[in-house]
């Protein structure tokens, strides 16, 4: 379809005067594109030209009447006769002889003749449609289909009669039974066959919806063939709630999708603002790989075509010559000068596998990854790496031919960005009798979560659920789940963190806050009352949820009922007076007027956008807009009434003969280590930097102690070597 583009293009731009010229061109050929012209001419009847190019479209004839295949040549001729304007004799008779010789049997023939404006071949009436009209009027029959132009959708014939010149459909869109007339028909309906798709969605939903789960590729290629060419947007307008109910879309599209892809018939779209369309002859899987084999891509293309290939049409492989040809264009690949040592190691991967199993290029990969001597160098071949099975080979092969592997495992599984990877990386240590070294890399993980939070989550899930891992006795079980709330704290601000954010709650409120439920009754009271507080400074979690957790809480521990008045009252009396830095108290108030003057007003009008949407019963973005105000309410009520109990640090407010606020704290555990932590306020908390609020559970430990004095912190003991004035 060399023309066709050109064509539609000067449609879409409205360049009738280019579209004419392009016209004249293409009549005076040798022979028609039967398909194509069929295309060109349905572009020009929906086009703003359409009466114009009326006067010119006759010019395809001399070469319409040369083609043999009657099915299109049918269908070209009825499209000239629906566009034309020129109603000459000629053209005239040509459409008359052309329907007596098609239709002239049938016993209606000269009655739809006359209704259609052919009474003979020397009348003067305008024939224009004539071929269309009449096929609509030998379509018209009890129980037929039809198509409405003006927006009525798809209508099934209830009744009709040519002597009243007029018929009785039941349409998709509107209520009840409408009489139309014969020449208000001609102007509006289209006939559909009965297994047309919109026929089959109006006349037969329930044995659509069937075929639908049972042969979905095939009512894809139906709704293709009829509709034309859709995107996945459009696709789903045309079946979810139609066809397949909507809260169930989802789930088939994602196994739909996989199988049209695997069809040789559609045209599947890279990019999912695209079309999916319907293919006039088979294309090969190894055809298509062809296709875009012979652009030259880049090394990276090239690598994800390839994989992406072996992976969706593994069968292809079979074909020794195939084969061949792969392992041909990935070896001239070898020899680009500017390709990378991580693309040359996955194209080695690449020819291992079409090698079929044989050790193919194992010293050249072996001698590659030896090339990275340091723990950052394989951490950046890891990153460069962008097929995950082939990240996993590369471990595998440090694995294998690394005797500092060990090393190495230890020293990026908390950066490794893939749960597959972490995965294979903790058995691999563990196996080895690695559980002392493991543990001391976790330590940091629930220590500092928020430094990596998809980690954290990734390892919390297992502590949670196995029992032959690190930490997933109670009382580590217990540390991981302090460590979760005041992640949740640090990332919900974070729009990055969205997921994450999602992901924790999704975990707290499984099975009626199941995990939740355990942690309580596993935890002594003090720690429940430290879960509590933690809890609070969770933004993201609403009032609702806060006196969920206190009923489970309460539940688990029935003396807090007891202690409840006087907790609260030593709570209000330990947050009398909130500490700050000068800092810690501007980082407040840009806070509470970020709130007040930016976010709240564009929440507002969130709201209202959403309120537009209308019915509001299903309306998630208005659900969400409304919880997302009633956050900010609620932060916007507590960050207000503290600031009242505010206080900027001075001088004369710390003293550094015992710990307190203000301090900053220099202590030694008893394997030698040093750590420095530093008490300031709420605001100016920063875990990462050991920067603790003076209201925390270590702090508090803290509290009060001179030099000389110990306290417990990690499973460890410190002394405190010097205290000193953070001013």
């Amino acid at each position: 379809m060399s023309y066709l583009k050109e064509f539609l293009k000067h449609t879409s731009h409205h360049d009738y005067p280019s579209f004419l010229r392009l016209w004249e061109e293409y009549c005076s050929g040798d022979e028609l594109d039967g398909p194509e012209v069929i295309e060109i001419l349905k572009a020009a009847k929906g086009s703003d030209f359409s009466d114009h190019f009326g006067k010119q479209v006759d010019r395809v004839l001399p070469l319409w009447e040369q083609m043999t295949d009657l099915s299109t040549k049918h269908e070209i001729f009825k499209l000239v006769i629906d566009i034309e304007t020129i109603n000459t004799q000629k053209l005239r008779e040509m459409v008359y002889d052309y329907l007596k010789e098609k239709y002239g049997s049938d016993k209606h023939f000269s009655e739809k003749m006359k209704l259609i404006g052919m009474r003979d071949r020397d009348g003067k009436e305008s024939f224009q449609g004539a071929i269309s009209n009449y096929e609509l009027l030998s379509h018209i029959n009890k129980g037929k289909f039809v198509f409405h132009t003006g927006g009525w959708g798809v209508g099934e014939i209830a009744d009709f009669s040519l002597l009243r010149e007029q018929l009785s459909v039941e349409f998709d869109y509107v209520p009840g039974k409408k009489e139309v007339s014969f020449e208000t028909a001609f102007k509006t309906l289209i006939p559909i066959p009965d297994n047309h798709f919109l026929a089959e969605r109006f006349g037969a939903p329930d044995a659509l919806e069937k075929k639908a789960r049972e042969e979905p590729v095939v009512v894809i290629k139906m709704l293709l063939r009829d509709l034309g060419p859709k995107t996945a947007a459009e696709i789903k307008d045309e079946l979810s709630d139609l066809v397949i109910p909507g809260t169930e879309w989802t789930k088939w599209w994602q196994n739909t999708r996989a199988k049209i892809k695997k069809d040789t018939m559609i045209e599947t779209p890279e990019d999912i603002r695209k079309q999916f369309k319907l293919r006039r002859n088979e294309v090969t899987h190894e055809e298509t790989l062809q296709k875009a084999l012979d652009s030259n891509p880049d090394a990276n293309t090239l690598i994800q075509l390839i994989y992406s290939f072996m992976k969706d049409f593994p069968e292809t492989l079979k074909n020794q010559e195939f084969k061949a040809l792969l392992h041909s264009k990935l070896s001239e690949t070898l020899a680009y000068p500017e390709i990378s040592k991580p693309q040359q190691l996955q194209i080695y991967f690449f020819l291992q596998d079409l090698a079929s199993g044989k050790n193919e290029n194992a010293d050249k990969i072996v001698e590659i990854i030896r090339q990275f001597t340091s723990h950052s160098s394989l951490q950046e071949l890891l990153d460069h790496i962008s097929i995950l099975s082939f990240k996993k080979r590369v471990l595998i092969e440090i694995r294998n031919c690394r005797e500092d592997w060990k090393d190495l495992f230890l020293h990026i599984i908390l950066l490794l960005d893939q749960n597959t990877l972490r995965d294979y990386v903790l058995s691999e240590l563990l196996s080895e009798k690695e559980e002392a070294a493991v543990k001391e890399k976790l330590v940091e993980l629930y220590t500092y979560p928020g430094k990596y939070p998809e980690t954290f989550l990734w390892y919390f899930q297992k502590v949670m659920s196995l029992k032959k891992v690190p930490f997933s006795d109670a009382q580590g079980k217990l540390r991981f789940f302090e460590s979760l709330l005041i992640l949740l704290s640090k990332v919900e601000a974070n729009p990055d963190m969205r997921e994450a954010v999602k992901k924790i709650h999704a975990i707290l409120e499984a099975d009626r806050y199941a995990l939740v439920r355990q942690m309580m009754q596993e935890a002594t009271v003090e720690e429940v009352q430290e879960h509590l507080l933690l809890c609070t400074k969770c933004n993201s979690l609403g009032d609702h949820e806060i006196k969920i957790l206190h009923s489970l809480a309460e539940v688990a521990h029935p003396s807090l009922l007891k202690l409840k008045k006087s907790s609260k009252a030593k709570a209000e009396d330990l947050n009398a007076v909130l500490w700050t830095t000068q800092e810690g108290y501007l980082k407040l108030q840009n806070r509470i007027q970020q709130i007040a003057t930016i976010e709240m007003i564009e929440t507002a009008k969130e709201i209202e956008v959403a309120r537009s949407h209308g019915d509001l019963r299903e309306n998630a973005e208005f659900k969400a807009a409304l919880e997302k105000r009633d956050r900010l309410q609620n932060e916007l009520k507590q960050l207000s009434d503290q600031m009242s109990k505010t206080r900027v640090i001075t001088e004369s407010d710390i003293n550094i003969d015992e710990v307190g606020v203000g301090c900053v704290i220099d202590c030694e555990n008893t394997k030698g280590q040093k750590e420095t932590f530093t008490l300031l306020g709420p605001w100016d908390a920063d875990p990462e930097k050991n920067i603790l609020a003076f209201q925390s559970k270590l702090a508090q430990s803290m509290k009060g102690l001179g030099v000389g004095d110990k306290f417990a912190f990690q499973s460890d003991e410190y002394v405190i070597t010097g205290i000193k004035s953070y001013l």
